[in-house]
């Protein structure tokens, strides 16, 4: 991933420096913070492709500087580096739209595989141009190139995670995708973590649509309704 940006929030001297220098060697640019408040004026100041957040540390804690990324940098993607691994806090990374959870310690080579994996889906190109998906619930369309939607004119705050799940329900209305195959298509088949990733980011994909267009299948999964009605 040469040239590709990172932000890299974490306060203990010795795991910064060993995963700084491990980034640098894979061909990223990254610039490195010790607090929190820190990583929200770079942000303010400078575009990231992905930041590496740890929760713990000085000033304002990982989960301000995500919420923050969520409010202000949506084309940032976001991996929290932590120690807590209670489900509590996890949740609680997902609901603010993180792209995935690491657990600390965690191998060099396996954050660098994480981060892999999450920039591939900003970087890859189909082999196939697909058609513009059709307007589906009254002005809810996307613009494919851009990777945006829009609802009557206006964009839509999406992550690229829920961009790319909304992409995947919209092409095939039809279909019923089980979270192993949502997984396949938004995160491809490197992917390692719990299929229950994709129940959090439909969750925060139905606060931003102004319509109830994605159905549960009980049992199966999702799919994509285009018939309801506005309320």
């Amino acid at each position: 991933m040469d040239g590709k940006r990172v932000l890299f929030l974490e306060d203990e001297p010795t795991i910064r420096e060993v995963l700084t220098e491990y980034m640098l060697i894979s061909g990223y640019d990254v610039t490195a913070a010790e607090r929190g408040d820190t990583a929200i004026c770079l942000l303010e100041e400078n575009r990231y492709d992905i930041a590496v957040l740890d929760i713990m540390v000085p000033g304002a804690d990982g989960f301000a500087v995500l919420k923050f990324i969520q409010e202000n940098c949506p084309e940032t993607a976001a991996i929290m580096l932590t120690a807590l691994e209670d489900e509590k806090t996890q949740v609680r990374a997902f609901n603010l739209c993180a792209d995935d959870y690491v657990i600390k310690p965690v191998s060099p080579i396996i954050l660098l595989k994480r981060m892999e994996t999450i920039l591939r889906r900003v970087c890859r190109v189909p082999e196939e141009k697909q058609r513009q998906p059709k307007e589906g619930c009254q002005g809810l369309y996307l613009q494919e190139e851009a990777w945006c939607a829009f609802y009557r004119g206006e964009k839509l705050p999406l992550t690229l995670s829920e961009y790319l799940l909304l992409q995947t329900l919209m092409r095939e209305p039809n279909r019923v995708f089980t979270r192993e195959q949502l997984i396949l298509r938004i995160f491809n088949e490197d992917y390692i973590g719990n299929d229950r990733i994709i129940d959090a980011h439909v969750k925060n994909l139905r606060k931003k649509l102004p319509v109830p267009c994605i159905r549960t299948v009980i049992g199966v999964g999702y799919q994509f309704d285009g018939n309801v009605q506005e309320g």
